[in-house]
């Protein structure tokens, strides 16, 4: 592991995007030899905020947020069998918070070199992209991101790997 890239971290939340950059950051762990963290982060911040806006009651919110960590193991399993079929080491891991401060928070922490991240949605309105934490993670990121698409070809990536 000599090259620029030895830690990748793909952000996982819930999408198929974010499941087709994890398919790809699986081929750039295999061919570059990097380690890879594939992180979930549950937002509990959004979930504060719609019982501050009393749109969810309290219990409602922890109800909420045990579906969504539920949901959090669901995807990381799903990332650790792609990694597995493909004999790549992966470590999951599912955090709670705000997701851009997350995912710039734990970059730091563990030295990663490349956040990967899926294709990120279509932004109406400059108040949509201030909302859209996956949009805040990549501008605020303190390392190199790489945004995936084109699920066919990456999915033929993944899929020739032996």
């Amino acid at each position: 592991m000599n090259g620029p890239i030895r830690k990748i971290m793909v952000h996982i939340d819930g999408t198929e995007e974010a499941i087709t950059a994890a398919q790809y950051a699986v081929c750039l762990a295999r061919s570059t030899g990097a380690s890879l963290l594939a992180f979930y982060v549950v937002n509990t911040r959004a979930l504060s905020d719609l019982v501050k806006a009393r749109i969810f009651l309290q219990q409602e919110q922890q109800d909420y947020e045990r579906d969504l960590r539920a949901d959090a193991e669901r995807y990381l399993n799903h990332v650790r069998e792609l990694a597995d079929a493909k004999q790549v080491p992966v470590r999951t891991e599912s955090t709670a918070g705000s997701v851009h401060q997350e995912i710039v928070n734990r970059i730091r922490q563990e030295g990663i070199d490349l956040l990967v991240i899926g294709e990120l949605s279509h932004i109406r309105s400059r108040r949509d992209e201030f909302y859209d934490e996956t949009e805040r993670a990549m501008r605020a990121a303190p390392c190199p991101v790489l945004i995936v698409k084109d699920a066919d070809r990456v999915w033929e990536l993944y899929d020739a790997l032996a």
